[in-house]
């Protein structure tokens, strides 16, 4: 049977391919150091425990992180952002979050809402568009939290992180940024953008394994936060009270050593390449499909028109044909992988007025060619065409 062409567009899911460095550092720890990291003193175990404190040195300088200690190892964004929520937040405290947000944010809010914190969701464009100012009117005395997306998954709207930053640190609250969609594709400065907390993912745009991400924790913050899990950390192993210093209050149980090694070549990779240069290359992509796209009849496109304004992500919808049906044709006739449906973000879908039926995402990484925006653009004017 002859292998047929993929040309991958869903790297807002997860980015594919993986850089070799990555892939290599996976199996190097797999095959000549598969020790559990701070938990013995032999050399394997020591060497495991390099590859996570090198890891945590390089998230670090990143995000301009100071102290690479406040940097704490999860397996995704998602459970940075329960952390935050989970642990923070306490009966009769007030949160402001925005109708741009991911369920990775909302579900946790909803589930802490139903416990008895009170929620307010400040309305965006059908851009996706945030104004800060709308943000400041929500502010109440008992506004303990402002969570914010840097970018959405499904516009690619960067919204005004640094603007709302400056505001809560005015006013005295927590700032949580989710940066599951940027970190790696947009420069970020935790101090400069007044940052308390910041939840990552790394295999995005980071260009790590799955299963790997943090969270950023401004000092002092720690004190006011829970764990999510408590267990096994390899330090004050005399106590059987989890640990209050950083990051160990918030890494029970043994890391995911490979995929931290993976990470960090991830990182690596970037800083190789320039995380601006790669966005330039991106961005061109991007604004080449969106241009030809919108040219085709039927096709509607949906977020900012100005490219500066986004991230490298395209969603489509088409009249006659539901986003569901165009994607399985993309792959299945064309060889083109998207992503169709809400995205796990209904109240984004409901903001740019394309709930329930969602749209196609196409969403291009560093690997992606100029080939496979004329490939995607060609199948989508074909599925048009017949319609």
């Amino acid at each position: 049977m002859e292998k047929r062409t993929v040309t991958y567009l869903d790297n807002a899911a997860s980015t594919w391919p993986k850089p070799q460095g990555v892939i290599r550092a996976v199996e190097r720890v797999l095959i000549e150091t598969a020790a559990n990291p701070g938990r013995s003193a032999h050399s394997l175990s020591v060497e495991a425990a390099r590859i996570i404190a090198d890891a945590r040195e390089a998230i670090a300088s990143l995000f301009g992180v100071k102290d690479p200690l406040r940097v704490v190892f999860t397996k995704n964004a998602t459970e940075a952002l329960n952390i935050v929520v989970g642990g923070l937040l306490k009966q009769g405290d007030h949160v402001i979050t925005t109708g741009m947000e991911h369920n990775s944010v909302m579900r946790p809010l909803r589930a802490a809402e139903a416990s008895g914190i009170k929620l307010s969701i400040v309305g965006c464009s059908r851009q996706g568009e945030l104004d800060p100012s709308d943000v400041k009117k929500a502010i109440r005395p008992d506004t303990r939290l402002i969570i914010l997306t840097h970018a959405s998954n499904i516009t690619g709207t960067i919204m005004p992180v640094a603007e709302v930053g400056s505001i809560a640190r005015e006013h005295g609250i927590t700032f949580c940024m989710d940066a599951a969609q940027t970190a790696g594709c947009l420069p970020i400065d935790v101090d400069k953008m007044d940052v308390d907390l910041l939840a990552f993912t790394g295999h995005k745009s980071l260009y790590g394994p799955q299963g790997t991400g943090g969270l950023y924790i401004r000092a002092g913050l720690e004190e006011k936060i829970e764990p999510l899990m408590m267990g096994g950390t390899g330090s004050a192993s005399e106590h059987e009270e989890q640990p209050v210093f950083m990051p160990d209050k918030f890494e029970a149980g043994t890391p995911n050593t490979p995929g931290i090694a993976g990470l960090l070549e991830g990182v690596r990779f970037l800083e190789s390449r320039g995380i601006g240069p790669v966005r330039e290359y991106e961005m061109g992509l991007a604004a080449q499909l969106r241009s030809a796209l919108t040219s085709i009849p039927g096709v509607r496109i949906y977020g900012p028109e100005d490219p500066g304004r986004t991230i490298a992500i395209v969603s489509f919808s088409m009249e006659g044909m539901s986003p569901s049906d165009i994607a399985f044709r993309l792959d299945e006739e064309y060889g083109i992988m998207a992503r169709p449906g809400l995205h796990c973000a209904p109240s984004a879908h409901r903001t740019i007025h394309t709930f329930p039926q969602g749209t196609v995402r196409l969403s291009l990484g560093c690997f992606n060619t100029i080939d496979d925006v004329s490939r995607a653009v060609h199948a989508v004017s074909r599925i048009a065409q017949e319609m």
